[in-house]
């Protein structure tokens, strides 16, 4: 990851240097279950566990006179000890160690990212329960429609989060697993009781069946789970930057006056850019997710296809995440809120927005669908079309008040009444007691 998108967490977790030291608790944990097997000696286990170590410019150098990753390590780990060295990767192939490392270092940014998901859900709650009766227009197709509550509208984040939470889980699981079976994973030259002896040892499950390697289907769930979190974020972030529009102005990003500029040649700019960059970099997570998808499909038992994108993929889209939730956990702690703008836009359209509320009126006062929908729209096109107060044309419509009177208009025009539900969502999700 460019240093500019990266976050130290996630860059530690995927360095060489964490890599190759996972690479030796896996090997570490295979000689131990041998030495339970009684194949290696007790005093070599003892010795490979508490001297075995890894040098990272060794292997590195290493590698460009073996080009093979894994010989180089063990290389380096031999270097450490004395003649129990030949016991290090006994009967294990590369990938036994390769994709069991894996599996734990994605389990570490897993639960990084877990962390960050839910501080995020923390900060949208708050913000949530602050501005549930912040009165603000819904808008359909970019288009004025009815009352809702901006509160209301961070909700629905509030639980589109949770369910992220749930899908890093599932995640999480399904690659919590390690495999040491083999070439082509028969167990020919490993059996089954050392790899989930050693898999004990890692805190994973053993993966039921393998090849050479763990199945990528399994890779492409999470990059697709991390894509999809990133396209929720791109839709939070648009809803932001849409109401940070001159035009509209309800709410606005964090800005810095008299330190941060948004523009070089336009003092005035405040621009939404931290959205704007979360916006393009969900973009590039969802190429990810293509990427562990043409990585499931290897040719026989394994090839070396889906490698060089792993490395990419795995570090790139994770650290991409972890730096999107956290600039946008910022977003959402300082976003500041403006209800007298979303009061002023409520009433730009001087009651046009009520009109669903007066045509359920007439439907319950008798008349039909076609012939209510016709009254209510006329008198709405001529409000829009001359910019007239829709309640006054309403008023002088004698098919209206034949049939509605003055007290049921002024209930009909008062937003209270689409704030009488609003609460419920928050009980749903726990966020408010339940009605006594």
């Amino acid at each position: 990851m460019i240093e500019r998108y990266s976050v130290p967490e996630l860059t530690a977790i995927w360095s060489d240097e964490h890599k190759f030291q996972t690479w030796l608790r896996v090997e570490i944990a295979v000689a131990e279950a041998w030495g339970d097997e009684g194949v290696i000696p007790a005093e070599d286990v003892t010795a490979i566990t508490s001297t075995a170590t890894v040098n990272v410019p060794d292997v590195m150098r290493y590698i460009d006179e073996t080009h093979h990753d894994v010989t180089a390590f063990l290389r380096s780990v031999a270097d450490s000890l004395g003649d129990e060295s030949r016991w290090v990767h006994y009967g294990l192939t590369s990938n036994d160690v390769w994709d069991t490392a894996t599996c734990l270092q994605w389990l570490d940014a897993i639960d990084f990212l877990t962390v960050q998901v839910a501080e995020l859900r923390d900060v949208v709650i708050r913000r949530a329960l602050e501005h549930r009766k912040t009165v603000c227009i819904g808008r359909t197709h970019g288009v004025h429609a009815e009352p809702t509550t901006f509160g209301l509208k961070l909700l629905v984040w509030v639980d589109e989060l949770r369910r992220h939470q749930q899908r890093l889980a599932l995640a999480r699981e399904h690659l919590a697993v390690g495999q040491m079976s083999g070439p082509v994973g028969t167990h020919a030259s490993v059996p089954p009781s050392v790899e989930a002896n050693a898999c004990a040892r890692l805190g994973l499950a053993v993966a039921p069946v393998t090849t050479q390697i763990i199945q990528r289907d399994r890779h492409a769930f999470v990059l697709s789970v991390i894509a999809g979190i990133g396209a929720s974020l791109e839709k939070f972030a648009t809803e932001i930057r849409a109401l940070q529009r001159t035009e509209i102005r309800e709410a606005e990003e964090p800005f810095t006056e008299g330190l941060q500029t948004g523009s070089s040649s336009m003092p005035h700019k405040r621009n939404p850019e931290l959205c704007e960059r979360v916006c393009g970099l969900a973009r590039t997570l969802r190429g990810y997710s293509i990427v562990g998808l043409e990585n499931v499909a290897l040719w026989h038992e394994r090839d070396i296809s889906h490698s060089g994108a792993d490395r990419i993929a795995f570090p790139d889209s994770t650290g991409l995440l972890a730096y999107m939730l956290k600039i946008f956990t910022g977003v959402m702690d300082g976003l500041r809120v403006y209800p007298e703008r979303m009061q002023a836009n409520l009433e730009q359209t001087r009651g046009l927005v009520f009109s669903a509320k007066v045509l359920n009126a007439l439907l319950a006062a008798g008349l039909q669908r076609e012939v209510a929908y016709k009254i209510v729209q006329a008198n709405a096109m001529k409000a829009w079309h001359d910019d007239l107060d829709y309640r006054s044309l309403l008023e002088a419509d004698p098919e209206v008040t034949s049939r509605l009177s003055m007290q049921q208009l002024d209930e009909l025009f008062d937003v209270n009444a689409y704030l009488v539900h609003i609460d419920d969502s928050f009980r749903r999700l726990g966020l408010l007691e339940a009605n006594p």
